[in-house]
């Protein structure tokens, strides 16, 4: 179910989702999967485990490990973080030199076991798992069409969609996959694997990203490289749009499913939502970061006494405003990692105190001061005017609010958690509206020029530098409109 806003009398604004009963203070956007692959090494089910365990960021509801010998499937999924779902036994029990991963956070999909992945199936040719990281913004065309064929779904994931499409085929398994691929629309990264085949694909615009390593004589795969690192496995490259590889007994194969469209990473990965470990593209995640925020500093300068981020991912922008003004950086905002997602608020006092049992500000540090707040992007505008107010409270003397992206009006399609359109406060108030709706005393955000000249590395002969900046302005480079039902979030 899309997520809901209870009103503020129950929730005083907080976001809430009314599928998985979670709730969370802080108004952020929310990646909603990671995906991790393992072929050619005998320890693929561990490896597997503290490659998800690094991409825990992308997906806190359900785990799975999917992995093959060679002859049949030995698979484990559960609700809960990886730590939660697999212990040191159920590791030892999936034995194989194959393996996908996911970790998954649901958008518009049920939060229960049934769509957890990887999604497992039988049929005619033998054993299928699948691993997404995405949306398929035409699965609801897809999955109506292929239920009037007869196809019935066991869940109400996007994904179970493609493993219909290759099971109707009467192809060999990598061209029906080649076939289905080649009729989604949307942004995803996907894992297929058989018992003896892991496909490894990327969709023609590379929104989502996937990338490539070596460990040994052995493949990895894996949404960031972080998760890469963390296994002294050595980055390779990215997976190409529309690229298809194919790994089996004869090694690895590189094709296609179809010629590549745009190029359009989604420039969240690089302000939010990757960790600052990893590199996409070529660019280092923190350095891009701190590019963006010294750029903030150089459009939108204002003379105060300290800068501070807001945590964790607002953090090297500040350090970058910072170095680039010569205002100090301090921890003025501290976050308390303890809190958890989900949390009872018995009483109303106790609600009002919700944003100060995960955030807390640093009086020492910012009374009697002025202070430049960094965040990374502003939705709702909830969680901006509590954090400003909380630094007030704490005596800071002025809040100039700086922003290092530009205004966010626009739902995503591609598997990024974002609320309706008029849920979005920039969306229809302008900059000084929102400044005094989260009672800052200065607001700026950062320009789309801006981002695209600090993110480095991007394609001059794509708009937009090879980004997606679609949430930005409304330029989306896939077709979003079916029947007039627009899809927003994921359901993978």
């Amino acid at each position: 179910m899309p997520h809901e806003v209870i009103p503020q009398g129950l929730w005083t604004g907080d976001y809430y989702n009314e599928g998985t009963g979670k709730s969370d203070i802080f108004d952020k956007l929310k990646e909603e999967c990671g995906v991790f692959g393992v072929f050619g090494h005998s320890d693929a089910s561990s490896l597997s485990y503290y490659g998800l365990h690094a991409l825990q960021h992308r997906g806190e509801e359900s785990a799975g490990i999917c992995v093959s010998d060679g002859e049949e499937f030995r698979y484990h999924r559960g609700m809960g973080l990886v730590k939660e779902v697999f212990d040191r036994d159920m590791l030892e029990s999936l034995s194989g030199d194959m393996s996908i991963g996911h970790v998954r956070y649901s958008t518009s999909g049920d939060s229960k076991i049934t769509n957890a992945q990887p999604l497992v199936f039988k049929y005619r040719e033998g054993n299928l798992a699948i691993a997404t990281n995405g949306n398929i913004v035409n699965e609801p065309k897809l999955r109506h069409e292929l239920e009037n064929a007869g196809s019935i779904f066991q869940t109400t994931s996007d994904t179970e969609v493609i493993a219909h499409l290759i099971a109707r085929s009467p192809k060999d398994f990598v061209e029906a996959a080649k076939e289905a691929l080649s009729r989604l629309v949307g942004g995803y990264a996907f894992l297929l694997m058989t018992n003896d085949k892991l496909l490894v694909a990327s969709d023609p615009n590379g929104l989502r990203p996937l990338t490539m390593g070596r460990l040994g004589d052995g493949y990895v795969f894996a949404s960031e490289t972080c998760a890469m690192e963390v296994i002294g496995a050595e980055p390779v490259r990215d997976i190409a749009p529309g690229e298809l590889l194919i790994l089996d007994k004869d090694g690895l194969h590189e094709d296609r499913y179809t010629e590549p469209g745009r190029k359009a990473l989604c420039a969240m990965e690089y302000i939010y939502f990757s960790r600052p470990d990893s590199d996409m593209n070529g660019s280092n995640l923190h350095s891009a970061r701190k590019r963006m925020g010294s750029k903030m500093a150089l459009e939108s300068f204002v003379d105060a006494d300290v800068v501070t981020g807001v945590p964790d991912s607002s953090i090297s922008a500040a350090i970058g405003y910072a170095e680039q003004t010569g205002i100090p950086y301090e921890l003025g905002l501290i976050k308390n990692k303890y809190t958890g997602r989900t949390f009872i608020q018995p009483s109303q006092e106790l609600r009002e105190q919700g944003v100060k049992m995960k955030l807390s500000a640093v009086r020492r540090v910012v009374e009697g001061k002025r202070v430049v707040m960094i965040d990374d992007s502003i939705v709702r505008g909830t969680t901006s005017r509590r954090i400003v107010n909380l630094l007030r409270e704490a005596g800071a003397t002025e809040v100039h609010v700086r922003i290092t992206s530009p205004p966010f009006k626009n739902p995503c399609f591609y598997g990024i958690d974002t609320p309706d359109r008029r849920e979005l406060i920039a969306s229809s108030r302008s900059v000084d509206e929102i400044c005094r709706e989260i009672n800052a005393d200065s607001l700026s955000f950062l320009t789309p020029d801006g981002l695209i000249a600090a993110i480095g590395g991007y394609d001059e002969s794509s708009p937009n530098g090879g980004l997606c900046l679609a949430c930005f302005d409304n330029d989306y480079p896939t077709q979003i409109d079916f029947g007039g039902e627009e899809k927003m979030g994921c359901s993978c």
